[in-house]
């Protein structure tokens, strides 16, 4: 099963994320101070998101990281929830990014270039595709099959899918980054459920000393990984 975006395969996209896995972890508690509330599969009940545009991000997520013989995917790991919570803290309403002007097109090596702030730019991105995809399909994005939500996924990644104020690129790479924070994260922030992720690719957590292992090459490290929690 491939991953839009990244690679042919889920071992090679895993492969490249692995080694930021604890920078992730990392990144996560720092933005958001926000304890999952234990709830799972489809009792969780969005507190940004409307239904329309819940539907969509699960149905986009969902191909993101599909789940397979590998490992879960994106919704079994609770990714949705984890942007869904991400959203009402500093980092969504861009509290930690410089907001400030001027806002012109700019080369990728500069960085976020846009004046909205993630919640803006989820709410703005969602509504254009659900519009984009509606024209060119005649049908929601979600009532698509794999193969078609996979082409249109890849357009966004291409450029090639006008979505309205947000530049289709930049919605795929803010789309693509918060979906391998949620699949990598303490399970603490609302993703990651059940270390499903860490124990897939064999990643001890948050341990405090696991140093007698370090050395030990070749051999996987036996013990269960341990959240912050």
């Amino acid at each position: 099963m491939k991953i839009i975006g990244i690679s042919p395969g889920r071992r090679n996209f895993l492969r490249k994320s692995v080694a930021m896995a604890p920078a992730v972890v990392l990144m996560a508690g720092g933005a958001a101070a926000v304890v999952s509330s234990g709830s799972s599969g489809w009792d969780y009940k969005p507190a940004y998101f409307s239904e329309a545009e819940w539907v969509l991000l699960c149905a986009l997520v969902d191909r993101m990281i599909p789940a397979d013989a590998e490992g879960p995917g994106a919704l079994e790991a609770g990714v949705h929830e984890f942007i869904d919570m991400q959203m009402n803290t500093p980092y969504a309403y861009g509290a930690l990014w410089f907001m400030q002007g001027p806002f012109v097109p700019s080369p990728d090596e500069f960085g976020y270039q846009l004046a909205m702030n993630p919640r803006q730019l989820y709410r703005s991105a969602l509504a254009g595709l659900a519009q984009a995809v509606q024209k060119k399909t005649g049908k929601p994005f979600d009532q698509l099959d794999a193969a078609g939500k996979d082409a249109l996924i890849a357009d966004l990644e291409k450029g090639a899918l006008e979505i309205g104020e947000v530049p289709p690129k930049t919605f795929f790479a803010q789309l693509l980054q918060n979906t391998r924070e949620g699949y990598f994260c303490d399970p603490k922030h609302g993703g990651n459920k059940g270390m499903a992720a860490w124990k897939m690719i064999n990643f001890p957590g948050a341990r405090a000393d696991y140093m007698d292992w370090v050395e030990q090459y070749g051999k996987r490290y036996p013990l269960p990984p341990v959240s912050i929690a």
